[in-house]
């Protein structure tokens, strides 16, 4: 009986937290296991009362312990963490990290990419939210920060926001928050604290100058648990206002995607956001051409938008030491719009459309980068 038990309790002991996406064992939340007379008595400890995971938490702790053979029954009994357990846990998470301390700096092996935009209306936070989907399904770790405060959208275009209008809001473990999954991708926005005043009310807007978009952003970056990202998106709002400095103080070794549609009203602005973030230190990988021309049933193309935007912004930021390139022409799709509209990725949706390809094609490019090194650290040590 006592391999027996001792079965169960590794069964147990390698489900999966949902929200932490370790295993219970390693997080220390398996407690007495043992069977009598063919029934299992297995006890675990939740992370906070209340814990959004619990259902799903119980359901697969019970299906792991009966699908051990010689399980009759199961008997599940379900605590909660003492606050000295949660205070392991979170150090635990914080791999030794100082409470508040930021595990994107220079040292980070995280690919930590701002998507920016010169102006509004350019369908930044579209490419975002479908670029970290595609390379989520690439097999990528994805994090997504909504750093778009006054214009948040993310929630939405992921289908985070259900029929009440709300978006989940992130479980607290302490001063650790855990970010919802969509997709694979593990996001962030402020939209998911905003509560509406009343049931048919609008989502409640933000109105906030430099002191509290800074704070914001940086407690996303150092309270947010993403665990360990192969690349981390921030969905910029658009210009060079309070928000791209503070990235730009806060994450120097970014790396910037510039966002644009090909008429030279919006191409011309993009230019400005690619400037200040190279004065900032981070570097420029591309330019996305969004809206561009579109194939038409019968062969011919419709430039709504105009054409060469995407170039000419590339033209205007390439230097010789740094050239930069259209690393995607997104065209234009009133399909991919409406996906988004309705909260399915476009690249989920329809992966045949030409907007969904074109977003496919710039995730594969982005993942056979290799990280940018220099200057780095590597977390290695001499045998």
């Amino acid at each position: 009986m006592t391999d027996l038990s001792s079965r169960v309790r590794a069964a147990v002991a390698g489900v999966t937290d949902p929200e932490l996406r370790r295993p219970l064992g390693e997080l220390d939340m398996v407690r007495d296991v043992h069977v009598d007379g063919g029934t299992a008595h297995v006890g675990i400890a939740l992370t906070i009362v209340g814990c959004p995971a619990a259902d799903r938490i119980a359901r697969d702790v019970t299906d792991a312990a009966s699908a051990v053979t010689g399980v009759d029954a199961v008997d599940l009994q379900v605590g909660v963490m003492t606050p000295e357990e949660r205070r392991a846990l979170t150090d635990k998470l914080r791999d030794g990290r100082p409470a508040r301390q930021m595990p994107f700096g220079p040292d980070s092996l995280t690919r930590v990419i701002a998507v920016t935009s010169g102006k509004g209306g350019v369908g930044k936070s579209s490419i975002t939210a479908n670029l970290a989907v595609s390379l989520a399904a690439r097999g990528l770790a994805v994090g997504l920060i909504d750093a778009d405060v006054h214009g948040f959208s993310i929630p939405g275009l992921l289908g985070m926001v259900g029929p009440d209008g709300h978006a989940p809001v992130p479980t607290r473990i302490d001063d650790l928050m855990l970010p919802p999954v969509a997709h694979g991708v593990k996001a962030v926005s402020i939209g998911m604290f905003l509560r509406r005043g009343d049931a048919d009310g609008p989502v409640g807007a933000v109105a906030w100058r430099g002191p509290m978009l800074h704070r914001t952003v940086q407690q996303f970056l150092t309270d947010v648990f993403f665990g360990d990202l192969d690349v981390l998106l921030l969905d910029m709002p658009p210009g060079t206002g309070d928000v791209a400095i503070s990235v730009g103080q806060l994450l120097p070794h970014a790396e910037v995607l510039v966002v644009t549609t090909p008429q030279p009203a919006a191409s011309d602005v993009a230019v400005r956001s690619g400037l200040v973030a190279r004065q900032t230190g981070q570097r420029l990988i591309g330019v996305v051409e969004n809206m561009a021309a579109m194939t038409m049933p019968d062969g011919t193309e419709l430039d709504v938008f105009g054409a060469g935007g995407g170039r000419a912004v590339a033209d205007a930021l390439a230097t010789d030491a740094e050239p930069v390139d259209v690393v995607a022409s997104v065209p234009l799709s009133p399909a991919f719009r409406a996906a988004g509209d309705v909260g399915v990725p476009g690249v989920v949706a329809d992966p045949a459309d030409p907007a969904s390809r074109a977003v496919a094609a710039l995730a594969d490019r982005i993942a056979s980068q290799p990280r940018h090194l220099s200057g780095r650290s590597l977390p290695l040590r001499p045998w």
